[in-house]
């Protein structure tokens, strides 16, 4: 097998310069380039792939700290970063959040042990102090869900979506209007909370503690699954003759979660009760679920595009996306049922 010294003999240039050629360097002649370039198709030449990360002191590794793999959102989300970072020939190393002080310890690491070429932060905050480790060490980083001054940034307006769905549901007309929410640690859960308070406020209603529901009770998820959304539910339905009419549910998964525990209890979805989620996973078009959709996909694909483009040394602008979002009206929420009647 032909190696680095075969091709610069043929080539009759030095190692160094068909190291150049190889890392397509600009600081090579046209006509050397070609005659390397030539001796290395002549000699069926491979480099060596290690070899060469090494030399431009890169891993071909990213990174990608995520607070679980297991909520659907997350799940959608990481199918979009493998396949991207595969498509730019990089691995994927997941480190995945299930208590709060191991944030921390992963973003330590990263930083010490230069596994990855840059690194992914999903759905969790950064403080001052880690946001200027990486700039100083120059370790490319995104945010995705979340956000920070000073660093790159991919998120969805959560508090407009949240806003959207709960404003669709008091123009329906229903009068009382619950929210059940992820843990309040959690980004996202904030925000969305919010934007629930700021649609009351808009239509002149005040906010109600009885019908908020945060799913501080589990540690799965940030709250963001089924059985928080199921036990959220029945807390809601307890309030008897004073139930609510109609919930915003945070996420997809727990809203499935809050219809199963609407008829488990003798009531029906919307008739009884208006269920509205966030996420437009692909299991809420078949439990009828209206939905406030993300684009959780096209997060994913432009996180790992514009972190490769960090790590490739393109720093000249400042880059904070918003994605927005999108009402998706079925039947969980009453509309298609209320507009049929008026066409009756």
């Amino acid at each position: 097998m032909a190696n680095i010294y075969d091709v610069a003999k043929r080539a009759g240039v030095g190692i160094g310069t068909v190291s150049r050629v190889l890392n397509k360097s600009s600081h090579i002649s046209d006509p050397t380039r070609q005659k390397v370039l030539a001796a290395i198709k002549a000699l069926h030449y491979q480099p060596h792939t290690a070899a060469q990360s090494l030399a431009r002191r890169r891993t071909n590794t990213l990174g990608c700290v995520i607070p679980f793999f297991t909520g659907n959102f997350f799940a959608q989300l990481l199918c979009a970063v493998q396949k991207k970072t595969s498509e730019f020939g990089n691995d994927l190393v997941l480190y995945s959040v299930d208590l709060a002080n191991k944030k921390e310890t992963f973003l330590r690491r990263v930083l010490s042990e230069k596994r990855v070429d840059g690194l992914l932060l999903v759905s969790l905050e950064i403080t001052d102090e880690y946001a200027k480790r990486f700039l100083r060490q120059k370790l490319p980083i995104v945010l995705v869900d979340s956000f920070h001054d000073q660093l790159d940034s991919i998120k969805v307006d959560n508090d407009e979506g949240a806003h959207t769905a709960t404003t669709h549901l008091i123009k329906l007309g229903y009068d009382k209007v619950a929210m059940i929410d992820g843990q309040l640690k959690s980004v996202p859960a904030r925000l969305r909370l919010e934007g629930y308070k700021r649609a009351l406020a808009d239509h002149g209603r005040a906010f109600e503690e009885r019908y908020f529901v945060a799913c501080d009770f589990t540690d799965e998820a940030d709250g963001f699954n089924r059985e928080a959304g199921y036990s959220g539910m029945l807390q809601l339905l307890d309030l008897g003759s004073q139930r609510p009419r109609a919930v915003f549910v945070s996420s997809d998964i727990q809203a499935i979660g809050a219809m199963e525990a609407i008829r488990d209890r003798g009531l029906k979805v919307p008739d009884d009760v208006a269920v509205v989620g966030f996420d437009d996973i692909e299991l809420a078009q078949y439990v009828g679920l209206t939905t406030m959709r993300q684009p959780i996909l096209e997060m994913g694909e432009l996180a790992v595009d514009r972190l490769m483009e960090l790590v490739r040394g393109k720093r000249e602008k400042d880059f904070k996306h918003r994605f927005a979002t999108e009402l998706i009206i079925r039947e969980s929420c009453g509309a298609k049922r209320r507009l049929d009647h008026r066409l009756v």
